[in-house]
């Protein structure tokens, strides 16, 4: 047998075992012809290159797998693939005389697209189980809420189209406030979800009939992500002008231009691959969205294919976090703009503006309250401290900066809260960071009319609004022309 066919085979075993990362780094050797290892100190080319790779054969899996029959009709490559029945006529596999053998070419395109479906077809059957489990992981689902269950307000569907594709949308509408420009808050539902379903687990809508408030949810496209999760770990979609990050703020701009918003209170917040997209929205968009929550999710730039995400998910280690070609440093840096644009948004004519360059130590991005449970089996609580780190740089590690404190939800669970007032004189904190002890991947304090929810923590639903209402975007003070000496 070949040497390629030989590491497509390796490749096959690997993920039936399950090992998908030693599996993709099988078919990239195979198709680059490599013979050492790719390793996380390669030179940066090879992680570009294999970054590559591993998009084409895994993130397109994630967003659509293809059905394993649609490789039934290369037979003469798959029969090496499988073992031969004892005592079954024809040469042996991997002999000189075998047809098989001899017909696959390496160099031929279609053999080594072939042989590639034939083990991508078992890695998608392993990624598919595999994300199946992320988005079940720990918490049972619940029944499909009634959306007619409503507290007073309007709850209506509609449809928004960009660059980056369709995406159906509700939004809540309170009763009571006509004629005033109300705040808005983007809620991103985690794997799995809907927006019916968040709305009741997160009980955003109630408190929004309370506190008047819009509340807009985007709904994920099963053609984009099997799964309904947010593509966050697919670097196209994390960052400005690009993908969904690029569709979910027109959306938002959309809402804004239909619908009397408060422009300066915009805010965002989502749960689990929700969380990690609001994360990015937050870094990217500190224009549009004036503060961030997230709840068991990610930070920017924390993987960049299907195989560093359940890395970073499972072990949060800084390591998992991609070289990105002209950035230094690891993840992109975004700063606040030099000018915000005025309060009426109108659609995007052209690119987005660029934000300016990242001051040197700064702050980036909006301001954060993050979420997490200390017994989350699907994502590592470590990733909370990673989100903020993310956001503060430097100013999270200052003597003085954070301050402690510890307590006890209503309904039994214990807490951590931390906060971080990097500069004290220059107004509300910077951050803010819970860590939920005991408590799984689920929206802390929620309603267990949703999935993934944990009704004994802290209320994750109202310290974000609290939070969000201590941080209206801030804008910069106008530059005073000089005096005349």
């Amino acid at each position: 047998m070949n040497s390629f066919l030989k590491k497509i085979v390796a490749a096959t075993g690997l993920t039936r075992r399950g090992q998908l990362a030693e599996a993709t780094a099988a078919i990239q050797r195979a198709l680059t012809g490599a013979s050492t290892d790719y390793r996380a100190d390669s030179p940066q080319s090879e992680r570009e290159d294999s970054a590559r790779t591993s998009e084409d054969v895994l993130d397109g899996l994630v967003r659509e797998v293809e059905p394993a029959p649609r490789i039934a009709s290369h037979a003469s490559l798959a029969d090496p693939l499988r073992p031969r029945p004892a005592g079954a006529a024809g040469p042996a596999a991997g002999s000189a005389d075998d047809p098989a053998d001899a017909a696959a070419d390496p160099a031929d395109p279609a053999t080594r697209a072939a042989a590639v479906a034939a083990v991508a077809a078992a890695l998608a059957a392993a990624t598919a189980a595999a994300t199946s489990a992320w988005a079940s992981a720990s918490v049972e689902t619940k029944p499909r809420p009634d959306p007619t269950r409503q507290h007073g307000g309007r709850f209506s569907e509609s449809s928004f189209t960009a660059e980056a594709g369709t995406r159906a949308f509700k939004l809540f509408e309170p009763s009571g406030f006509e004629g005033r420009a109300l705040p808005l808050v983007v809620m991103l539902h985690g794997c799995t979800q809907d927006p019916d379903d968040f709305a009741a687990g997160t009980r955003m809508n109630l408190l929004a009939q309370e506190r008047g408030l819009l509340v807009l949810y985007p709904q994920q496209a099963p053609r984009s992500n099997a799964q309904k999760c947010w593509n966050w770990f697919v670097p196209g979609d994390q960052q400005r002008g690009q993908g969904e990050p690029a569709l979910l703020a027109g959306m938002t701009r959309h809402v804004m231009e239909t619908h009397p918003v408060d422009a300066d209170r915009v805010w965002v917040a989502g749960l689990s691959a929700g969380g990690a997209m609001a994360a990015i929205l937050a870094r990217e968009y500190p224009d549009l969205f004036a503060a961030a929550g997230v709840h068991s999710g990610l930070p920017p730039g924390a993987a960049h294919d299907i195989v560093s995400a359940f890395s970073a998910m499972k072990s949060a280690t800084r390591g998992a976090f991609p070289s990105w070609p002209g950035v230094s440093g690891g993840m992109p840096a975004r700063a606040p703009l030099v000018a915000w644009p005025g309060t009426a948004l109108a659609p995007m004519a052209g690119p987005e503006p660029e934000l300016a360059d990242e001051a040197a130590g700064g702050s980036r991005g909006a301001p954060l309250i993050v979420f997490h449970g200390d017994a989350d089996g699907t994502v590592n609580v470590a990733n909370g401290s990673h989100v903020v780190e993310a956001a503060l740089g430097p100013d999270a590690a200052r003597p003085g900066a954070a301050s402690v404190s510890a307590g006890t939800a209503g309904a039994g669970r214990r807490f951590t809260r931390t906060v971080f007032h990097p500069d004290p004189a220059a107004g509300p904190s910077r951050a803010e960071h819970w860590v939920v002890h005991g408590a799984g991947h689920a929206w802390s304090g929620g309603d267990t009319a949703g999935s993934f929810t944990d009704h004994q923590g802290p209320d994750a639903s109202r310290e974000m609004l609290r939070f969000f209402a201590e941080h209206p975007r801030q804008r910069p003070a106008p530059r005073l022309a000089p005096t005349a000496s």
